[in-house]
């Protein structure tokens, strides 16, 4: 390959001589100073003109380290070998410094024709190159184009969960598990005054739950952060793409399988409303609480660099989120200055969307022969109007309109985080 032209990287930790002695060139670095540069074969004779001699037998890669590391054994060594030496510099030699042995490395290589010739060979090189003012930016090339990055970007994603599938699993199992417990609590519910308690309870757990289970997103880029930087920086993608990746890979895995085999158990055990439309619009709901809350914790997650705090932030606001949802105060009667604070509630537009989905077209006094069938605060519309819950068809599509722009928002957040966060050192 590099015969064909190829610039070939690698790295050779601790030469032997024999490996050594096929280097052609030589660059030796102190703390990102130069100390030598020239021909490898000529790098033993140079150390022992400024007074490093390397013994017999010893390798002369780790002869070079350390002189350069300022080893205390390779300096007193070339020390002992001057005795006739002036016996004050000796003492002096001896107790140099680290630093001290650095300065002196650089100033006799900047002494030497070496020096002089890559100097030489710099300026000739720039020679003829327009000088460019002002500071200069880093720029990312891209080799490949948008299709071809996205397509292995999201085969790499999706062969990793497919390789790790004990968070995948883990999620489903759970979810089953919960469906099952929820299904089993609220077991047929009837059409009753425990029926309106009884629904309200079951869906408001459903919609808490999805929020809280979508706390998972937080680590989503904290675990990869350095991983991301290093190949971002190094050109191997662009930043939409492993966006898009991401999201699509935790969406179809860890949101909407789920929220499918959720709404499969634990509807028809609950005993909500037997219609397709219900149903299908329930499930549909309750992806789009996962998709919102998963979002949202993207967005405070992106900028973090610890699972913890990310979590704790997104505790807080969830929990904050539910005292506005509508079941643990009543929306209406809270006071003008805080009402506003129910617009940003996720676990709110879900219950509402669910209950004026399930309500709708119910009557509650079937199961109570006390009250009459036809009267007007046995409905659930009626209910509904207590609740302040729009129970038309533009009520129940609002809400999921609501938790659509509220994703975009959260994933634009997302996004313009992992755009800014600091990339260069």
């Amino acid at each position: 390959m590099a015969n064909k032209g190829r610039t070939i990287i690698l790295s050779i930790h601790q030469p032997r001589y024999s490996i050594y002695r096929l280097f052609d060139s030589l660059t030796l670095l102190v703390n990102g100073k130069q100390v030598y540069h020239g021909p490898a074969q000529r790098a033993l004779e140079y150390f022992s003109d400024i007074g490093y001699t390397c013994e017999a037998h010893n390798n002369p890669a780790d002869f070079f380290l350390d002189v350069i590391n300022g080893d205390s054994t390779a300096v007193t060594l070339n020390n002992l070998e001057g005795e006739d030496a002036d016996s004050q510099k000796d003492a002096e030699s001896t107790s140099m410094s680290r630093k001290g042995i650095e300065d002196r490395l650089v100033e006799e290589y900047r002494n030497c024709q070496y020096y002089q010739k890559t100097k030489d060979d710099l300026e000739r090189i720039a020679q003829g190159k327009q000088k460019t003012k002002g500071s200069r930016f880093r720029t990312i090339t891209y080799n490949t184009s948008f299709l071809t990055q996205f397509k292995w970007v999201l085969k790499r994603t999706f062969r990793n969960l497919m390789l790790n599938p004990q968070t995948s699993v883990a999620q489903i199992v759970v979810t089953l598990f919960l469906a099952l417990v929820v299904g089993a609590l609220f077991f047929d519910v009837q059409l009753d005054d425990s029926g309106i308690q009884n629904r309200t309870g079951a869906l408001f757990f459903i919609v808490v739950n999805q929020c809280f289970s979508s706390l998972s997103a937080a680590e989503l880029f904290i675990t990869e952060r350095k991983l991301f930087v290093h190949e971002y920086i190094s050109g191997y993608y662009r930043l939409s793409v492993y966006f898009l990746s991401k999201i699509l890979s935790d969406i179809i895995t860890l949101r909407t399988i789920p929220a499918i085999v959720f709404t499969c158990v634990a509807y028809y055990m609950i005993g909500l409303k037997p219609t397709p439309g219900a149903f299908f619009t329930f499930m549909i709901t309750v992806a789009m609480v996962a998709y919102t809350a998963t979002s949202m914790a993207m967005a405070i997650s992106a900028d973090q660099t610890v699972v913890a705090i990310a979590n704790i932030y997104m505790t807080i606001t969830c929990v904050f989120m539910m005292i506005f949802a509508g079941l643990l105060v009543n929306l209406p009667s809270i006071v003008s200055w805080l009402a506003w604070l129910k617009y940003l509630s996720i676990p709110r537009y879900g219950l509402s969307a669910l209950q004026a989905n399930e309500f709708t077209g119910l009557n509650f006094c079937q199961g109570n022969s006390s009250r009459p069938t036809l009267e007007a605060g046995c409905t659930g519309e009626y209910f509904l109007e207590i609740q302040g819950v729009d129970y038309s068809t533009w009520g129940l599509w609002q809400n999921h309109l609501a938790l659509g722009i509220m994703t975009i928002c959260f994933l634009t957040i997302a996004y313009l985080k992992l755009r800014f966060i600091k990339k260069f050192t």
